[in-house]
């Protein structure tokens, strides 16, 4: 009986596969090409440790092994890359990570000249701020009964005990002391907020140099907060709003500023330590540019994350710098692009250590001050761009036309 070709095989297929049959199962120009392809990579060895090896020597092992432990090695130099090419810098901070003391990580970066901007979740702020003002935060346990803990006044993140009295609410005081009698002419940005914040943790809190806010400030980095109202910085503002000073926070102007910076960039990337609404606002900043304000900058650089998350539940948290290729939000969807599985808590004060041993300081870009100098760029680029400014014209036309016809 003849044997049959598999179903579904096109004429190149159909020929490739009778002469394989033909000449008993090889192929022997295809699949040395495709062995030349792809066996040509690193050989995989035994791995070695030692006692006292330092952690660059432990990242060097990482990169010749596989799976996330060389996702881990490939970051770093990823992130080495942006550092000797000059690139601007973003971190996206999602999770909670300053309640387990990443605080100290993110200034170490900052000071380095390593991360140049921020976007955050509020509730990173607001935790950060404890240790300035020598509020308390204790390593607690997982495995615990949480009534009795609601009974102490504890609040729990995962295995980290935060007081209600000792800690949070003393936050909220201090929070309360720096924008309650405050009065603002204009709308501000999140971070020209965070920057008020910051100056006042300066001067008020006994330990400032614990904060990152605070030390953003000095150090000329922007901190943005996408979800402003999602968190207890958010919810303390509603007393200035009740008293009737509100604290006109305008996000509209974070997203004209973020574009503005990644526009002003000759190279841009990020560091995406997690996912959620920080990542995304940092993506996002390349189709404003192309898609709104028809000003292609072609896609970031660079893209490192750090995530939990896997991209087949369909959420933006877990999606991939190739999916993101597809939006126009990085220029490639395979060069300078990792992703690490794996928890941020261990993984990225590892990437840092692995930094500080191979690169230098760089030069701080004080994006905090340069930010209304980029937004000036992309105004003006705005009101040059007649196009579009036709179109957008027509449109209060018609507008205009149909409430004259109601």
């Amino acid at each position: 009986m003849r044997a049959r070709a598999p179903p579904g095989l096109n004429a190149s297929s159909l020929t490739c596969y009778i002469t394989c049959r033909q000449e008993g199962g090889k192929m022997p120009g295809r699949k040395k090409r495709l062995e030349r392809k792809y066996m040509s990579g690193r050989t995989i060895e035994p791995i070695r440790l030692r006692k006292g090896m330092s952690v660059q020597s432990l990242m060097e092992v990482y990169g010749g092994m596989g799976f996330n432990a060389r996702r881990l090695y490939e970051a770093a130099q990823v992130w080495a890359e942006m550092i000797r090419e000059d690139a601007t810098i973003c971190l996206t901070l999602a999770g909670a990570m300053t309640p387990v003391g990443m605080s100290g990580a993110l200034i170490t970066l900052m000071e380095k000249g390593w991360v140049d901007w921020i976007i955050s979740t509020g509730a990173n702020l607001y935790h950060d701020l404890h240790r300035a003002f020598d509020f308390p935060m204790k390593q607690g346990h997982f495995d615990v009964d949480d009534e009795e803990l609601k009974d102490a006044g504890i609040a729990r993140i995962y295995d980290v005990f935060i007081e209600d009295d000792d800690t949070m609410l003393e936050t909220d005081r201090a929070i309360l002391a720096s924008v309650l009698n405050k009065t603002f002419d204009k709308p501000l940005s999140t971070a020209a907020f965070h920057a008020r914040l910051g100056r006042e943790v300066l001067r008020r809190a006994s330990h400032p140099r614990k904060s990152f806010v605070a030390r953003a400030v000095q150090l000329g980095v922007p901190i943005y907060v996408p979800s402003p109202g999602d968190s207890s910085i958010g919810m303390n503002l509603v007393l200035n709003h009740l008293e009737g000073r509100p604290v006109p926070v305008d996000p509209t102007l974070d997203i004209l500023e973020t574009a503005a910076i990644v526009r002003s960039s000759p190279k841009n990337g990020a560091v995406m330590v997690g996912g959620g609404a920080p990542k995304n606002f940092f993506m996002q900043t390349q189709p404003t540019l192309w898609q709104i304000l028809e000003d292609s900058r072609g896609g970031h650089d660079y893209f490192v994350q750090i995530t939990a998350d896997a991209p087949h539940w369909g959420g933006l948290s877990g999606a991939t710098a190739s999916e993101a290729r597809s939006w126009g939000k990085v220029k490639d969807a395979r060069l300078n692009n990792v992703t690490v599985y794996a928890d941020a808590s261990f993984a990225l004060p590892i990437i840092v250590a692995y930094l500080l041993s191979t690169r230098k300081p760089r030069k701080k870009k004080n994006i905090l001050q340069a930010r209304g100098r980029y937004l000036k760029a992309l105004v003006k680029n705005y009101e040059e761009n007649h196009s579009l400014r036709r179109r957008v014209k027509k449109v209060h036309r018609e507008a205009d036309l149909r409430k004259r016809k109601e």
